[in-house]
């Protein structure tokens, strides 16, 4: 699903200009944005680098539940009344992220006809992106999700990516966004590795290749 954005509108310049209810704010790897049951009062929208969502179980049991780059939101929880925070986020890499406060946010959707087009481009892509995960989750091997995972994190079919390396990402958040071990995971991608579909060099190279295990396996 690629993030064309609507001609004329350039969603970043617009977001990282310094108005009332906006702030530009830089992190580190691994800080966090913000944290499961934190209040929900803001929206953010990623200028650069990776966030990761994870969710935290009563039993102490964490999940990802989402990778994002540049040019996605998240945290939009918060203006469907969500008081707290769902999930915890934090930065895959450095970050750098714009903070647009829930009223800001509200009156840029009522103001701003192709900010609102944008934003529900997004929300759409975000649903049907669920609706695969959990199809994904039902049918498919844990080898075919780790593909698919792989691929999503490289952006593949995204606009300008081809063969990307991607951000260090441990074989223990990867078992946790497939949903097995990390001894499988380390199976799957020496299996990868070994059949041309990935390549450790300055970083991990996904070739497009990798496609035939979600076409094929």
């Amino acid at each position: 699903m690629g993030r064309k954005q609507t001609p004329g509108f350039d969603a970043k310049a617009f977001l990282t200009k310094a108005r009332t209810g906006r702030s530009v704010s830089a992190y580190e790897k691994k800080q966090v944005v913000f944290a499961q049951g934190d209040p929900a009062d803001a929206v953010f929208y990623i200028e650069r680098g990776q966030i990761k969502l994870t969710v935290i179980s009563e039993q102490g049991k964490s999940a990802v539940v989402a990778m994002l780059g540049p040019g996605d939101f998240f945290g939009e929880g918060c203006l469907a009344g969500q008081p707290v925070r769902m999930a915890t986020a934090s930065g895959m890499t450095e970050v750098s992220v714009v903070r647009i406060g829930r009223q800001a946010m509200i009156g840029l959707l009522h103001e701003r006809s192709v900010f609102t087009e944008r934003f529900m481009a997004h929300l759409l892509a975000r649903n049907v992106r669920v609706e695969e995960d959990l199809v994904d989750q039902l049918f498919n091997s844990s080898e075919k999700r780790l593909a698919r995972v792989l691929l999503l994190l490289a952006r593949f079919g995204k606009e300008g990516a081809t063969e990307p390396v991607i951000p260090k990402v441990s074989q223990e958040v990867l078992a946790e966004m497939v949903g097995t071990t990390r001894p499988r995971i380390n199976e799957f991608m020496n299996k990868f590795r070994k059949l041309g579909f990935i390549e450790y060099n300055g970083g991990l190279h996904i070739h497009s290749s990798l496609l035939n295990v979600l076409l094929h396996g």
